[in-house]
């Protein structure tokens, strides 16, 4: 089976390393003549963590990357607090990655191009998607090239501005506010601590200021800023924004910036035939809660699976556009704070980290259901080592537990015993010794005689007992 997936970003990296890990023949095809070189999104949430340990990144991002910074507050030039968007949480053993991490786009980027590499597969630019067709049997893409090829589906990555999306034909529904305009950019000023962030304001108005986040291993800081109607993206308008505060701090050099403006999308479909939506190109959020980048590498990652068993693919739009939907609004309603100056703007809480969107039905109930994210736990494998349910998920498979009896002698699946338990008849077995594992499954394996089925995607399926 052939994809095409347009848009070398990190949703677009995503789904082709997932792709590609399974043996499927995907295509990666970019317009931009080179890879982008700039900080942009610089949030991973715990949830895309967890993806990338599944894709086998996860290391690489946190050797290169660093927890969130706590920011000096200065107001009127004078340095008056510290202080945190949210405390940083202690791994638990069903969270093992319970915090943000720092990182720019383009470094994170290059980490997902080379796993996607060593996988057989390279960003082809400057090859840009100008049309499509597509019938029952597959979709014939046409390059600005001249190049016409043929692939069973393809996959719009492509950004805010999509031209899949447009060639589909899906309205992209939301609004844009010409009045805010701000200025992101990545830049260089020596005169501040590089191992902490900065906040600058005035006395009287705390809330409105210059934001200036190191980016770890470049030696920028990532400023962001409101700019007046008139202002650009330039070196002189963020030096000029900073004196505003009587910051005394010199701006040296821009690596890269942009003017942003709220502009909050949602597209009415992520599936037409052959042809998917995924990330900005799907919705569009404002770069509050740091959303938007999480919420299209999860879109990734719920359609991989699907694209390459070729089934369920109807779910794909179900269950993503619900959840952008979500979290669009929560990303509205921070900017709608930061905008009244609500002074508990900057704290975030637990409805950032992407840990607690679900799948599950609207009639569900109970701490843990079907289509819930699959917690982690700590177990022991039968040669006594310490090893974690993610251990047994990790790859392009859906696992299947039993609780308390035999399993199923077929490949990834597994018995979860007790300490004491007779492991005999069990083809595969881990032993619970914390009492993790029964703890956090036990409600959804009693409803299926012990049977727990974990989807490719670490979501929970309908739990099943043998027939």
């Amino acid at each position: 089976m052939r994809v095409l997936i347009t848009g070398g970003g990190p949703t677009g990296l995503t789904l082709a390393i997932d792709l590609a890990r399974r043996g499927l023949d995907v295509r990666v095809v970019d317009k931009a003549d080179d890879f982008f070189d700039g900080s942009r999104a610089d949030t991973i949430q715990p949830r895309t963590l967890e993806v990338f340990d599944d894709l086998g990144v996860v290391d690489a991002v946190l050797d290169a990357g660093c927890p969130p910074p706590a920011y000096r507050v200065h107001l009127d030039g004078r340095a008056v607090e510290e202080r945190r968007m949210a405390e940083p949480r202690a791994p638990r053993p069903d969270q093992p990655y319970p915090n943000p991490w720092t990182l720019g786009q383009s470094q994170l980027e290059g980490i997902l191009r080379s796993r996607l590499a060593a996988l057989g597969t390279r960003v082809e630019r400057a090859t840009e998607l100008v049309g499509l067709e597509q019938d029952e049997h597959g979709v014939t893409a046409r390059f600005r090239t001249g190049e016409t090829a043929r692939f069973d589906y393809l996959v719009g990555a492509d950004g805010g501005a999509s031209t899949v999306r447009k060639a589909i034909g899906v309205a992209f529904s939301g609004t844009t506010d010409e009045t805010v305009r701000l200025v992101i950019g990545d830049v260089r000023a020596p005169d501040l601590d590089p191992a902490i962030g900065h906040w600058f304001a005035a006395a009287a108005d705390p809330m409105t200021g210059v934001a200036m986040t190191p980016l770890p291993g470049t030696g920028m800081f990532q400023l962001n800023t409101a700019i007046g109607t008139d202002d650009h993206a330039t070196l002189t308008a963020m030096q000029r924004a900073l004196d505003g505060f009587s910051a005394g701090v010199r701006l040296t050099g821009c690596h890269w910036s942009t003017v942003w403006r709220p502009n909050i999308r949602l597209a009415e479909r992520f599936r037409v035939g052959r042809v998917f939506l995924a990330g900005d190109a799907a919705h569009v959020h404002p770069p509050t809660g740091g959303q938007g980048m999480n919420t299209g590498i999860q879109d990734a990652y719920n359609l991989g699976w699907k694209l390459a068993g070729q089934t369920l693919l109807d779910s794909y739009e179900t269950e993503r556009r619900a959840v952008a939907a979500t979290v669009l609004k929560v990303s509205d309603d921070l900017l709608r704070r930061y905008a009244a100056g609500h002074a508990e703007a900057h704290r975030r809480g637990e409805e950032h980290l992407g840990l607690h969107l679900s799948y599950r039905a609207q009639t569900a109930r109970g701490t843990l259901a079907p289509g819930d994210r699959a917690p982690d736990a700590q177990v022991q494998d039968p040669t006594g080592k310490r090893i974690r349910l993610f251990d047994l998920f990790r790859g392009p498979h859906a696992t299947h537990l039993v609780l308390g009896a035999p399993a199923p002698d077929t490949d990834h699946a597994y018995a979860v015993l007790r300490p004491g338990d007779d492991p005999a008849g069990c083809a595969r077995y881990v032993i619970d010794t914390d009492g993790g594992a029964f703890s956090a499954y036990g409600p959804l394996g009693a409803s299926a005689d012990g049977h727990v089925l974990v989807r490719p995607d670490g979501h929970l399926a309908q739990p099943h007992a043998p027939r």
